[in-house]
């Protein structure tokens, strides 16, 4: 959460590009599934641009207004038409805790169809030249064995390698608990002993 944060961030700031981005939650049907994240993209792409609401708006009358819901390979469809539109900038995609999303042993579980289309957006690249997708996660293997042949040297970063991730996330902890008038009355070993405890458990995320 806080390196994606960052990213939004940084990209944000530039107000030379597109963003959208998606925050994948067990907790949540809606986020955890590509229904969820596609119509989340698209949604906030539109929102940017004219020409990508055009296309939304003919993509929803096309489905009786809203009457009919359309498919997930509808809404795929939609996603790659607005991206193939040439003379805009460039667009970023950002997808946080995708090891949210569930992965059951069927193939076609959450997880592996939001991997499936990660996927095929990278590996048409020509279809999409000015397409940036970022993708953070846990290291699980069905995560890294669809996406680590698909990353060029240099593009993939572990934060569990990174010195100063785990001060950073330490310090905003103790921000946090510090800051939260509920938290006046624990004593300095209980918020330390809060504070390890969170570090501990969020195991570099």
């Amino acid at each position: 959460m806080l390196a994606s944060s960052s990213i939004i961030y940084d990209i944000q700031k530039s107000r030379s590009a597109l963003l959208a981005f998606f925050y994948c939650d067990f907790r949540e049907d809606q986020k955890r599934d590509l229904r969820g994240l596609l119509s989340s993209l698209l949604v906030q792409l539109c929102q940017q641009s004219d020409m990508y609401c055009d296309i939304l708006l003919k993509f929803y009358s096309e489905h009786e207004e809203g009457l009919r819901s359309p498919s997930n390979a509808a809404l795929a469809e939609c996603l790659k038409n607005l991206l193939k539109l040439r003379g805009h900038a460039p667009v970023y995609l950002v997808i946080d805790a995708l090891d949210e999303c569930s992965n059951t042993p069927a193939i076609s579980s959450p997880r592996a169809k939001i991997l499936e289309l990660i996927a095929e957006l990278i590996e048409s690249e020509s279809s999409f030249p000015k397409l940036r997708v970022c993708v953070t996660s846990r290291s699980d293997s069905d995560i890294k064995f669809v996406l680590d042949p698909l990353v060029f040297p240099g593009r993939s970063i572990s934060l569990h390698d990174e010195s100063g991730q785990k001060t950073e996330m330490e310090n905003y902890i103790k921000s946090i608990i510090n800051t939260n008038p509920k938290n006046r009355r624990w004593g300095e070993e209980m918020k330390q002993l809060v504070i390890d405890t969170l570090v501990k458990r969020a195991d570099g995320m």
